[in-house]
């Protein structure tokens, strides 16, 4: 199982409305939020248009803030290992491409990530335009090679990198295929939160929701902006 850019079986036009439904069935056993998160106010929508950057900017920013409706993830990016990953991103962020989005995929089993960077939510979400450009700082081939705090990006093969990334929250192995360029350094205690809470799809025939290991966050988390520096 890989971090590919896909469409994932979910419907987020009713995402937000079925979170409240799973509340009072699940409400015996588990958690269906995060305190302290508030209520998103966020929609799937088309993104906007960003010219791609072509070369490695001369002036790279360090540190990614994304402030979301549970807190701040601050990520400290890997300029001099992923010049041109960090250059791509740092252009969709200055042009509020991230801003008032979803992190549209949780997994809790087998590799523990919380996707973004798709405003379509759809996870298949990719800037209109982009070719897709190619892949930096790759990992070896061993045991726990996206170890907990890593930040890389997701694709649907080599060099296909675009706007969608995700984060570790516990030590995972994966094929050395994603990009790495950050490293979390706070606000991965509010992802490790957000995944104790779990994933959940829905159900094609009945459209209710079912807890499931590779899916939409139970608690809803919106990107509301981000900033580098």
């Amino acid at each position: 199982m890989g971090i590919e850019v896909k469409k994932l079986s979910l419907v987020l036009a009713v995402a937000v409305a079925t979170v409240l439904s799973v509340s009072p069935l699940y409400a015996a056993n588990k958690p269906t939020t995060v305190p302290g998160c508030k209520t998103p106010t966020a929609k799937a929508h088309t993104p906007v248009t960003v010219t791609e950057p072509m070369a490695v900017s001369k002036s790279l920013p360090k540190t990614m803030t994304i402030e979301t409706n549970c807190g701040e993830i601050v990520i400290s990016m890997l300029t001099t290992k992923a010049p041109l990953t960090v250059t791509k991103l740092s252009a969709l962020a200055n042009a509020k491409y991230f801003d008032l989005s979803f992190c549209h995929r949780l997994t809790t089993q087998g590799l523990f990530v919380l996707q973004c960077g798709d405003p379509t939510a759809s996870g298949s979400g990719n800037p209109t335009g982009w070719k897709g450009y190619k892949d930096e700082n790759l990992p070896a081939n061993k045991p726990n090679n996206y170890p907990l705090g890593t930040v890389a990006m997701a694709n649907s093969g080599p060099g296909t990198n675009g706007s969608q990334f995700f984060i570790i929250y516990a030590d995972t192995t994966l094929g050395p295929d994603y990009s790495i360029w950050g490293k979390v350094t706070k606000g991965l205690d509010l992802v490790k939160k957000i995944a104790e809470v779990g994933a959940y799809k829905l159900n094609p025939s009945d459209k209710k929701p079912y807890y499931a290991t590779d899916g939409y966050p139970i608690q809803p988390i919106e990107i509301r902006k981000v900033s580098v520096k």
